[in-house]
């Protein structure tokens, strides 16, 4: 997190992290299409010749609630594990991850080795796993093989963190993993700096203004 207190603007960092093709992508292109205009800039995606990011993606966006500028940075990472120097560069600094695994259970192994490389990279990068806000989305519940309701119930009570299940291809999941982390970041910020004390950020306000702007999409991503 970053606050000019001068021109009332605070920059929040949010990042996707997961194995490859669990669609991080996807996700960001959703959002692009279903966050207003006027609140979004340029999606940027950087791909490989076989549609797979190579870089990162970034999808910033920004509004301003009552005197407070708020810009956010949205980045997905690599999933290919020859990208792992990347991983770190792209999840420094980042105030929240939404991890984002494929929902089949074939695909259980990636998912638990990309958990792995991502808390072990949160720590060699100064990020507090335990402080720093992280929700999992189970993407590619449409597919055959994957996770039923009642596995989704097992997995959310093994652990701490939210679970969002999703079919991010048709928008489904893609908003409440967004504002789910969003919210997620907001209120621990306000526990760790007192941003609503300090700064007069309201979270209520932003996530009400937040909800405003996403829109109904205008066309559909791939997977």
């Amino acid at each position: 997190m970053q606050i000019d207190a001068q021109n009332r603007e605070m920059t929040v960092k949010l990042v996707y992290y997961g194995p490859a093709l669990s669609g991080k992508t996807t996700n960001l292109q959703e959002l692009h299409r279903r966050i207003s205009p006027a609140a979004r800039g340029q999606l940027l995606t950087l791909e490989t010749r076989e549609d797979r990011t190579l870089f990162f993606d970034l999808l910033p966006v920004f509004f301003t609630t009552g005197t407070m500028k708020l810009r956010l940075k949205v980045y997905t990472v690599p999933g290919q594990v020859m990208h792992n120097s990347t991983r770190k560069l792209v999840l420094a600094g980042a105030d929240g991850v939404a991890f984002v695994a494929d929902g089949r259970r074939t695909e259980t192994p990636a998912s638990n080795e990309s958990w792995a490389n991502l808390k072990a990279n949160m720590a060699a990068s100064g990020i507090d796993p335990t402080t720093t806000p992280i929700v999992v989305q189970l993407n590619k519940l449409d597919l055959p093989g994957s996770r039923t309701p009642d596995e989704l119930t097992r997995i959310a009570a093994r652990g701490d963190e939210p679970i969002f299940p999703a079919v991010a291809i048709r928008g489904e999941g893609v908003v409440e993993t967004f504002v789910g982390l969003m919210d997620a970041v907001l209120a621990g910020l306000d526990r760790r700096h007192q941003i609503g004390r300090s700064h007069g950020i309201a979270r209520a306000a932003i996530m009400s203004e937040l909800r405003a702007r996403l829109a109904a999409p205008s066309g559909r991503a791939g997977r």
